[in-house]
């Protein structure tokens, strides 16, 4: 018997008689949809949980540090943006067109850093990634600026970076945002 015989016959046998109505499926509300929250992790060998495990479903402190300072990062440009727009509209930019799209820019690029805070905070394993390269730009940025000299932006750019890259690579971090990772022991 070929497997697509043997498919049909799986199909065929799994329908429910004719006339019968299939069962009922629950239907998903909006109120029992629940966020998929990383597995807590497993107990060590001497019956204690592990450290990092706060309360059942909870996302460890680094993902949260690491959240928050993306978050940081986003309210970062959006000010920046921000500024350069007062600058174009007020005659103080090189080109008001440049201005303008740089202001443009700058506030879509604080939303999608929010965005990628926001799936930090859930403990999106797609968040990461994009969290990572922020940090790497933010610190290549931070170097730009102290050599400017602008170190009222580029220190506290500096230590965003290094806290966030930090955060993000601590072992907690690495085990909620990247499940299924193999670890050595």
């Amino acid at each position: 018997m070929g497997s697509r015989s043997r498919a049909r016959a799986r199909a065929k046998a799994s329908q429910p008689p004719a006339g019968a109505q299939p069962p009922a499926r629950p239907q998903a509300t909006a109120a029992t949809r629940q966020p998929l929250r990383p597995a807590a992790p497993a107990s060590q060998g001497d019956g204690h949980p592990e450290a990092s495990e706060a309360a059942p479903g909870a996302l460890p402190l680094s993902v949260r540090i690491a959240a928050l300072v993306q978050l940081a990062e986003a309210v970062g440009i959006l000010a920046a943006a921000l500024i350069a727009g007062v600058d174009a509209i007020s005659g103080k930019a090189y080109q008001h067109a440049s201005g303008i799209a740089i202001t443009v820019i700058g506030i879509a690029t604080a939303l999608a850093l929010a965005y990628v805070a926001r799936g930090l905070n859930a403990g999106r394993r797609w968040s990461r990634t994009p969290a990572v390269l922020t940090q790497l730009f933010v610190a290549i940025v931070a170097i730009y600026l102290v050599q400017a000299p602008r170190l009222d932006w580029g220190i506290p750019a500096i230590v965003l970076a290094v806290s966030g890259a930090g955060a993000l690579l601590a072992p907690d971090s690495l085990r909620v945002l990247t499940p299924g990772r193999i670890e050595k022991p």
